[in-house]
């Protein structure tokens, strides 16, 4: 079905890797900063999709709005659609284990979530959704490679940005590294379609202190994450 009700994107206009940040302005300074020959394919909501090339190797870079149901759509057609094989996220989580700092990188090897989303594939249990090892493995070692610690580990993946009854204390308890709100449908609707997805997030904020980056901070940090999600792409 292409195109979709989303995407209005023609059949071979999205590589085969594609990075996800949230807001589409970010997926608009990516294409901008790090792509040669980018071109527009999707503007569809305003949600911009790009393609074009790094370091040679052909990629998209499509914005996935906020939240489960958001890219749970958007992925899902990628995926299903348009012969998406790799989906990275790259984004902001809020810092859950004590032993990390602001600024840091996570990548996640699984998503906990309070989200219903999962519950569509008939499992009558619960589901660990969980990242592709390749991606995982090749994020790890390309940070290594450029100077760059990146911690892996298990996210939190919430349907509510204001919560009356936050779980932040019980997840630090369990190792959860941090909080975001998009990775377990990513992994969820990889898993289901045979494609791989993994998170990479940069530590924004610590729930406990109230400690964060500045837009500005976030930019220069987020630099890092976007490039070894480029690198691997």
């Amino acid at each position: 079905m292409i195109p979709t009700p989303h995407i209005t994107a023609k059949e071979g206009e999205f590589a085969r890797t594609v990075l996800m940040p949230g807001d589409p302005l970010r997926a608009k300074y990516i294409a901008e900063n790090y792509l040669t020959d980018a071109v527009l394919v999707n503007n569809t909501r305003g949600v911009q999709g790009y393609t074009g090339y790094y370091k040679g190797k052909r990629v998209s870079v499509m914005a996935s709005g906020m939240g489960i149901p958001s890219i749970g759509i958007y992925s899902y057609e990628l995926f299903n659609f348009y012969g998406v094989e790799n989906i990275i996220r790259v984004g902001s989580a809020g810092m859950l284990s004590d032993k990390l700092q602001v600024r840091d990188i996570v990548v996640g090897m699984s998503a906990y979530t309070n989200s219903s989303y999962g519950d569509q594939f008939g499992f009558k249990g619960h589901v660990a959704p969980s990242c592709s090892w390749e991606l995982l493995k090749a994020a790890v070692e390309t940070g290594e490679r450029l100077g760059v610690h990146v911690v892996p580990g298990a996210l939190y993946s919430t349907d509510t940005f204001y919560d009356a009854h936050p779980n932040c204390k019980i997840l630090q308890g369990l190792g959860v590294l941090a909080v975001e709100m998009e990775a377990a449908a990513l992994y969820l609707n990889a898993a289901k379609a045979g494609k791989n997805a993994l998170s990479i997030c940069t530590i924004s904020d610590n729930p406990f202190t109230g400690e964060g980056l500045s837009a500005e901070e976030r930019q220069n940090t987020f630099t890092k994450m976007m490039e070894i999600a480029l690198e691997i792409a």
